[in-house]
C-alpha cells in the first residue's frame, strides 16, 4: 500500500486531518508528538538582554499538522495516517523557547505572544520541515530555517542566517521518520539558540551604530 497521499487543496485537506476520536473514522491517524530535549554546550555565553521569540512563519502547507514527504523531486505529498500533534512551526517555537529557558543562560525570554518588551526578537521562517527521498530508496528529514534577531527598539537586523540540516532516516516506516525528525530539529536547535546567544551579546558589547546626521544646506 502506498505510504504517501497526494496534498489535497487545503480545505479537503482539514477534513482528512479530522480527530482520530470521531466515530466515521475508518482508518485511525497516528499523532506524532518529538520531544527535544538540548543540553546546553560550555561555549554559550551567559547573557544580560532581554529576547521574545516570534511564532515562526510557514507557507500553508508547512504550517499545518501534516507530515510532509517528498517522495521525488517537485511532488510534495503527505504521509497517510499520520500526524503531528501540533503544527510543525509550533513544533520549532516550543523547540527554542525551550532550549533558551533551559540553557540557564538568558534570564527572560518569552514568545512574542506574552506581549512582553525586550531588547531583541527572533523572527524564523521554516522553509523545509520534510522527508526527502532525493531520488534514492529511503528519505532523509530535511529542515530549513532562516532566522534573524532584530533589536526591538529600532527594528534593527543585528545578524541573519539560514540553518539546514539532513539527516538520513535509515528506513522507510513513518515511526522512524518521525524519530529522525526529533533527532534533526534538536541538531537544529542547538545551532539556532548558540547562535542567538553569541550573536546578541555580540551586539551587546559593540558600540552603538552611528546616528546619522541631516546636513545643512547652504
Amino acid at each position: 500500500m502506498n505510504a504517501f497521499k497526494s496534498v489535497l487543496p487545503l480545505s479537503l485537506l482539514a477534513l482528512a486531518g479530522c480527530s482520530v476520536l470521531g466515530g466515521g473514522q475508518r482508518d485511525p491517524i497516528t499523532l506524532y508528538s518529538p520531544q527535544v530535549q538540548v543540553a546546553p554546550d560550555p561555549a554559550w555565553p551567559m547573557v544580560d538582554f532581554s529576547l521574545v521569540v516570534a511564532r515562526p512563519n510557514a507557507t500553508r502547507l508547512v504550517d499545518s499538522p501534516r507530515i510532509t514527504v517528498r517522495p521525488v523531486p517537485g511532488e510534495l505529498q503527505v504521509y497517510q495516517h499520520a500526524s503531528w500533534a501540533q503544527p510543525s512551526t509550533d513544533i520549532v517555537l516550543d523547540a527554542i523557547l525551550r532550549t533558551l529557558e533551559d540553557s540557564g543562560r538568558i534570564h527572560a525570554v518569552a514568545s512574542s505572544e506574552a506581549g512582553i518588551r525586550a531588547d531583541y526578537r527572533l523572527v524564523t521562517d521554516i522553509r523545509r520541515f520534510e522527508s526527502d527521498y532525493g531520488g534514492g530508496a529511503q528519505p532523509s528529514v530535511v529542515i530549513e530555517i532562516n532566522a534573524k534577531l532584530v533589536h526591538y527598539r529600532d527594528q534593527r537586523v543585528v545578524a541573519a542566517r539560514t540553518f539546514l540540516h539532513s539527516e538520513a532516516v535509515g528506513g522507510t516506516e513513518v515511526a522512524r521518520v518521525t524519530d529522525t525528525f526529533e533527532r534533526a530539529l534538536g541538531v537544529i536547535t542547538r545551532d539556532i539558540v548558540g547562535w542567538v546567544l553569541g550573536s546578541g551579546q555580540q551586539d551587546r558589547l559593540s558600540p552603538p551604530p552611528p546616528v546619522a546626521v541631516p546636513r545643512r544646506n547652504g
